[in-house]
């Protein structure tokens, strides 16, 4: 990914719609000399533009000086700003229109228009943050719980990049030590203790790893597919775990004929709920091509919510739709508690987590709650910090590591020589650069920042 350090970028950086106030940002050389011409202070004379205080002024147009909006706008002067280069805000009203045109016009002055996060990859390249710092700045803008945010927030503080550093510091001192074992003789090599260093490595990457699973989690959330044959309560389980009215609820079978995804918190995590359509056998298009996509829903999924009706009993229908689940986690949900069982309902679902509820009533519910994280977490909630580890790219790269660190000292304890070992620790150190950005590919930044928004 090629970015230009010697230009002007500006953006609009609050999302657009109506609203009480949006920002054009920019950042680079000609932030101020941009701001100067488009911004006229409502106070003429004084002391000119004041570092990092909000100046109140009216942006005007070049050619007869009409005015274009009321605005506050402020100079930051690099280095001490979000890039490390001169920035520039102006604050305008949050409408379509005055956004549009103030960012038209600093773009006639020179600026140049910012693609996907390029603000964040400039404040990377400029050193004022590095790479696991810059990807917690769109994990707290999309942080979707307390845990979430909390995990996003220490992330951008640093404190996986501090672990990381320091794990990879001790293996570049075990690699320096390896390669100067292969280029000079034993004797003239000062004592270190390879052994121990790779093992210290080792015990700091399994304690990263272990809060890995739980800290993706708490930030993508789960993906929750709400599954039944027609009728059986799915809409009305939705409803009921998010506590509104979201999905349409009739008698009449086959009244949910797409997906409907929202996002219901469950014990700290976000479960992210698709109601499927009933899948049952069907003539009718329209419906079957809502089936086809709950049989997507349940391929992509990550928990499948099994709704059956517990006071009817089962059907081919159930059967052939907990064979659609098979090989997923699945919970079975018995709906309908609140009206008499019908009997042998579990009997073809055995070694399930069942639960019985009311979607209704809402019976039952706090116990399926209990099932779900034991289903998913094995029962563990969030308790204290954080996890530090909650992107699956970090893992990735951590069990990398950490898969080279054991070979390196396998093959230490085995006695191979010393090239054969620096190949695992180089490898290891690399991996973990990977988190932090000393090693990194044009082509990994290009996505990284591809997932941010323009503006920020």
């Amino acid at each position: 990914m090629t970015c230009s350090l010697d230009d002007t970028i500006v953006a609009i950086a609050t999302p657009l719609g109506e609203g009480g106030i949006g920002i054009i940002r920019l950042s680079g050389p000609e932030a101020r000399p941009i701001l100067e011409r488009l911004v006229v202070p409502a106070r003429r004379g004084g002391h000119g533009w004041q570092p990092w205080r909000l100046t109140y002024g009216h942006v005007r147009e070049p050619a007869g000086g009409a005015v274009v909006d009321e605005v506050l706008a402020v100079w930051m002067p690099a280095p001490r700003t979000y890039t490390r280069q001169d920035v520039a805000e102006i604050h305008c009203h949050g409408g379509y229109a005055p956004l549009r045109r103030v960012l038209e016009l600093c773009l006639e002055a020179g600026a140049r228009l910012a693609g996907p996060g390029e603000f964040t990859l400039r404040a990377f390249l400029n050193g004022r943050i590095d790479l696991a710092q810059a990807e917690a700045v769109v994990d707290v803008v999309r942080a979707r719980s307390r845990v979430g945010l909390q995990a996003a927030v220490g992330q951008l503080e640093g404190r996986l990049s501090k672990q990381v550093r320091e794990t990879r510091a001790g293996l570049m001192a075990a690699l320096a030590h390896l390669e100067a074992a292969i280029d000079f003789p034993a004797d003239e090599i000062p004592a270190f203790d390879l052994e121990g260093a790779l093992t210290v490595a080792e015990g700091r990457l399994d304690q990263l790893l272990a809060g890995a699973d739980e800290g993706v989690l708490y930030r993508q959330g789960i993906r929750t597919a709400i599954v039944g044959r027609p009728n059986v309560g799915k809409s009305s389980l939705l409803n009921a775990l998010l506590g509104s009215e979201r999905a349409i609820v009739t008698p009449f079978p086959g009244t949910t004929r797409d997906t409907v995804e929202e996002t219901a918190l469950l014990g700290g995590i976000p479960l992210v709920l698709v109601d499927t359509a009933g899948i049952r056998r069907t003539a009718d298009p329209v419906e079957r091509l809502g089936v086809e996509r709950s049989e997507r829903a349940i391929a992509a999924a990550d928990l499948v919510l099994l709704v059956v009706d517990g006071s009817e009993p089962l059907t081919p229908d159930d059967r052939a739709i907990a064979d659609l689940a098979r090989g997923r986690p699945t919970v079975l949900v018995v709906n309908k508690a609140d009206l008499p069982p019908a009997p042998g309902m579990e009997a073809p679902f055995a070694g399930l987590p069942t639960v019985h509820i009311s979607a209704l009533t809402g019976e039952g519910l706090d116990r399926l709650e209990r099932a779900v994280l034991e289903t998913v977490l094995g029962g563990r909630v969030h308790a204290g910090e954080a996890p530090l580890v909650s992107r699956p790219r970090h893992a990735e790269a951590l069990r990398r590591a950490r898969a080279h660190v054991a070979a390196a000292l396998e093959a230490h304890r085995e006695g191979w020589p010393e090239d054969c070992l620096a190949i695992d620790v180089r490898g290891a150190v690399a991996a973990l650069g990977e988190i932090t950005g000393e090693t990194v590919s044009e082509d990994l930044l290009a996505h990284i920042f591809g997932e941010f928004c323009i503006g920020k």
